[in-house]
């Protein structure tokens, strides 16, 4: 295997296994299932964004399926956090880290397999923030929420920005370990820079109850 390979392997299974961990500290907190219910959950999210990149790039099977690896460190993820949950019920940002490692992690691999199957780079940047936002997304849907992408604009932006770094790299021949690196460290600093600040981008703002359509009509 070469060294871009396992690179590749590397970052993919960090960011399948906090992905994981995250999908099944949700499932704990927000909906308070079993341990079949977190491990599903936790599989889900681990695994959702780089099955919808492989399907859109027409991968099949996703890599998620061929590559046993995937299905195992994601379900572990899930078995690890139920068996310690009470030790993660204490860490009560955990499940927002853990959101955004993956986050960073999977935007920066998106990318690069995007990228590795001819893409052009703008075509990467999009595959690798869908990787990105694409499992805690389903995640969300799951448990009856509005997804995270679509009420926090400090979300997709910082993958957004990760994957953009990865693929500049890629098509000017640079991208290496400390690229890859930066990149993720960048999308992980702006993402918990905003929940920490609550920073959001401009959203639309509700009309009052009973104001007419038009104007300031009485």
């Amino acid at each position: 295997m070469s060294t871009g390979s396992t690179l590749q392997l590397v970052l993919d299974l960090s960011g399948t296994f906090v992905f994981g961990l995250s999908g099944a500290l949700t499932a704990m907190e927000a909906e308070n299932l079993d341990i079949v219910g977190v491990v599903v959950l936790a599989v889900i999210t681990a695994l959702g964004g780089g099955i919808i990149r492989d399907v859109l790039i027409g991968s099949f099977p996703p890599a998620a399926f061929r590559d046993w690896r995937y299905m195992v460190v994601g379900g572990g993820a899930g078995l690890a956090a139920f068996v310690a949950r009470h030790i993660w019920v204490k860490l009560q940002r955990s499940i927002t880290v853990f959101d955004a490692a993956g986050l960073a992690l999977f935007c920066v691999t998106g990318t690069t397999t995007a990228y590795a199957a001819h893409l052009g780079a703008f075509q990467s940047v999009i595959l690798g923030t869908i990787t990105g936002v694409g499992g805690g997304t389903l995640r969300d849907v799951v448990i009856r929420r509005v997804p995270t992408v679509l009420s926090s604009g400090l979300y997709a932006v910082p993958a957004a920005l990760g994957a953009t770094l990865t693929a500049v790299s890629l098509a000017f021949h640079f991208y290496d370990g400390a690229v890859a690196a930066a990149a993720a460290l960048l999308c992980f600093a702006i993402r918990m820079v905003g929940v920490r600040f609550n920073l959001n981008m401009p959203g639309s703002q509700p009309r009052a109850r009973g104001s007419r359509a038009r104007g300031n009509e009485p």
